[in-house]
């Protein structure tokens, strides 16, 4: 998997054919900490593209001006700030519509959050909602954090990454306490019976673009007490383990199914199996709704040698079938099987 971070000025890669952009955290320079905070105007103009795309970094977006709608995997957002967003690594997004949108922007790799380890299982369930509408109390509150995050992130004094860590941690432990859909502001054109992308319970894009190391790394991650339903979460995410079984992912975690099993269902109250569905149904919506492959190539690349009974699991498990699918979330003026990406 490519990596999280590039130096400022690294040349584009362009996607393999059928996968969305992947924007990457530009650094200033060597050692430097994977973290950048700013307006719009600071982060420059991709940080408002409406070209689908997906990070390899965490992104929170505090929304304070402008309208349209921010789309989130499929779920669209209508923009009536404030607002305040979190994105996930993988998670594929852009906006539409948008007029003069301003605020403030939080960037960050799982590597920024060593000191608080604990923010990363925090930001997935905060991606469960990803858009939140504030009130005056808590947008005040938000502002400031921001506000206080850019200008560490812009004057570099001493200490500024400790400062941002410990500012970062208090604006996820604050975005926590929010109340979700607050005032009625939901989102619109949600998928159907498919498992929401980036929850807890759903190996989707919150660990898609995590590094993909090997077995060995697999099972060393779950030797840390609590781990394995996270590590089998990553493990899933993979492009290539969608036609894992149960007894595959288990074997390469280096425990038993039944192991596996069992502290998955008590994290996330899911069986394994249903989480592996969960991903496939996922991949196939993605490669659906933002390429122009053929119904039978996207049955092939997520494990299906039958087209014809890809059709029937993808209509069991989201009540539609995959040309409605497209139909509906398509957008037909790109494609992000031919799109070149920015960095």
């Amino acid at each position: 998997m490519r990596s999280t971070t590039v130096l400022r000025g690294t040349p584009c890669i362009a996607p393999p054919p059928g996968e969305p952009p992947l924007h990457r955290l530009e650094l200033p320079g060597p050692g430097a900490a994977p973290f950048a905070a700013g307006s719009f105007e600071e982060m420059g103009p991709l940080s408002w593209t409406d070209h689908p795309h997906r990070h390899t970094f965490y992104e929170i977006i505090h929304v304070t001006a402008g309208s349209g709608a921010h789309v989130i995997d499929f779920a669209r957002w209508p923009v009536r700030p404030p607002h305040l967003a979190v994105i996930l690594p993988g998670q594929i997004h852009h906006w539409q519509g948008d007029r003069d949108v301003d605020g403030t922007l939080a960037l960050f790799t799982e590597d920024f959050l060593v000191d608080h380890p604990g923010d990363r299982d925090v930001l997935r369930q905060l991606a469960r909602t990803s858009w939140f509408a504030l009130d005056d109390e808590d947008d005040t509150r938000i502002g400031r954090l921001m506000a206080d995050l850019a200008a560490e992130h812009r004057q570099r004094a001493a200490g500024h990454e400790s400062v941002s860590r410990a500012l970062l941690h208090v604006l996820v432990v604050r975005a926590a306490r929010l109340p979700e859909h607050r005032g009625g502001t939901g989102p619109s054109q949600v998928t159907g019976s498919a498992a929401t992308p980036g929850s807890a319970a759903t190996p989707g894009p919150a660990g898609a673009v995590g590094p993909a190391g090997p077995v060995g790394a697999d099972r060393a991650a779950v030797t840390r007490p609590g781990a394995l339903a996270e590590a089998f979460t990553r493990l899933t995410a993979r492009r290539e383990a969608v036609a894992w079984s149960v007894r595959e992912c288990a074997e390469r975690l280096g425990v038993s199914p039944g192991h596996l099993t069992q502290a998955v269902r008590a994290a996330t109250g899911r069986s394994p199996g249903r989480l592996l569905i969960a991903a496939r149904v996922y991949q196939a919506q993605q490669l659906l709704a933002h390429t122009e492959l053929p119904v039978r190539q996207v049955a092939a690349r997520i494990g299906f040698a039958d087209p014809a009974y890809f059709c029937r699991f993808f209509r069991r498990e989201t009540g539609s079938s995959p040309g409605d699918f497209r139909k509906h979330h398509r957008r037909h003026h790109q494609s992000l099987a031919t799109a070149q990406p920015p960095a």
